[in-house]
């Protein structure tokens, strides 16, 4: 079993350079950290390049490992190197990225989160966590959101990205377009005064829900396309809801 103790050590460059949006692109690789999300990713057979920890953390999970797959020791002060939190359990593992080619058009069923332009790594991965809780089929992230392998969004998302079809860095207009053309309403959100009630909406089995920018909302050309839109009402003296916390709310209201 190969053991790293340097940081100059090229592999370890290569891990913490997974960190930034140009080293993923560049290996089509990412990093999980923790053996939560490690253990996510067997259980659905992600494919892997590496399995790294440290020696404790790899005599304690060695028999998990899929066989086939390396597991690299690595020292502390290299564990501490290519994490990205500032105490680490120990234990990573190089992940391929998926292929993101995926056609709207074939989509006829299922429910569906499609994020327009959110920022906040921690709201997207809280978002992604409930729809996976709510039972949902995928989530969409259009163009101008924070990168889904960002490792703040890898870890708030918890291993959630392994259970339900997550598509990255996609053209929400086009996937409105046709899940509408299939008969699937999308609903936005907005305080728009035209907006619905979300209390009016009838259950249904296969629909998509848009949430927006945590400053902007929905962009009003996504608004123009949706079935309708959506809007919670507010009884107090705030004058919004944190995203994660209104799509929550819809997500579980709508199913």
């Amino acid at each position: 079993m190969e053991i790293i103790k340097s940081n100059q050590n090229q592999k370890v460059k290569l891990w913490n350079s997974l960190k930034t949006a140009k080293g993923r692109k560049q290996s089509g690789t990412y990093l999980l950290d923790g053996w939560h999300s490690v253990n996510e990713a067997i259980k659905a057979n992600a494919s892997f390049q590496a399995i790294i920890g440290t020696e404790k953390q790899i005599e304690e999970h060695l028999s998990e490992i899929p066989h086939g797959v390396p597991a690299i020791i690595v020292s502390d002060e290299v564990a501490n190197h290519i994490a990205d939190t500032n105490s680490p359990q120990g234990i990573f593992a190089q992940t391929s990225i998926p292929n993101n080619s995926f056609d709207p058009k074939y989509v006829h069923n299922g429910k569906w989160l499609f994020l327009d332009s959110l920022q906040d790594p921690g709201n997207i991965g809280t978002l992604i966590r409930t729809a996976d809780a709510a039972g949902f089929y995928g989530v969409v992230l259009g163009s101008g959101s924070t990168d889904l392998y960002n490792p703040k969004l890898i870890r708030s998302m918890q291993g959630s990205q392994f259970h339900l079809k997550v598509i990255n860095d996609a053209n929400l207009l086009e996937f409105t377009d046709a899940f509408i053309a299939n008969g699937i309403n999308v609903y936005g959100t907005s305080i728009d005064e035209k907006a619905v009630n979300y209390k009016e909406v009838t259950f249904q089995n296969d629909f998509a829900l848009i949430l927006g920018n945590e400053g902007n909302g929905v962009s009003q050309e996504l608004l123009n396309k949706s079935s309708s839109n959506l809007y919670i009402p507010i009884y107090g003296k705030a004058e919004s809801l944190n995203v994660s916390v209104a799509g929550g709310i819809l997500i579980f209201a709508l199913i």
